[in-house]
């Protein structure tokens, strides 16, 4: 049996723009755990990668919670990143209420690169925590009055954040051990 299995994982992604070295790795990775990964953006029509890969998400953001098998709550909600964040997840008026009612329901929320804005927006990072060395996502971490670590993956209490791509295993495997309890 997978040690993950029963398991619902909810993956939001950029409409345009995602970033595909964390969407695939992260999504294949919980799926070979025996997780259901379901993936929504914000329209539900055909995203386009920053590397050009064409996918087509389960759904979107707004019918979160009319997925097939999807009763309650997801196990985690987790937010990628991309070129396209900004654009198309960061002013989200759903995605920060979606997290907000997983993190008080216990549920594990995250949050990778670019993607980390939507917390720090929805005053989801009140403790430690990690994000990307880009310049407008320091910019809106500084509008929040937030300060993010140097570390490449931050987990503290229900919250995960990792920096971008190259730390998205080690992102998972955070995720994964809270998911275990």
């Amino acid at each position: 049996m997978s040690v993950l299995s029963g398991k619902n994982i909810l993956l939001v992604i950029p409409k345009s723009q995602f970033d595909e070295e964390e969407l695939f790795p992260v999504r294949d990775y919980f799926q070979e755990a025996g997780a259901r990964v379901l993936i929504l953006s914000k329209s539900g029509q055909e995203c386009r990668g920053m590397q050009k890969t064409r996918f087509q998400p389960d759904g979107m953001i707004v019918d979160w919670n009319k997925q097939e098998g999807i009763i309650a709550k997801y196990d985690a909600a987790l937010v990628l990143g991309g070129r396209g964040a900004s654009k198309s997840l960061w002013d989200d008026p759903i995605l920060p209420q979606i997290l907000t009612d997983h993190l008080r329901a216990e549920k594990v929320i995250g949050a990778v690169g670019t993607g980390v804005v939507v917390l720090a927006r929805g005053s989801l990072l009140i403790n430690e925590f990690t994000a990307p060395e880009d310049e407008k996502v320091q910019a809106e971490l500084e509008e929040c009055g937030l300060v993010a670590d140097d570390d490449e993956v931050v987990s503290a209490g229900n919250v995960v954040t990792a920096k971008g791509a190259q730390s998205i295993n080690e992102f998972a495997d955070a995720v994964k051990l809270l998911l275990l309890g």
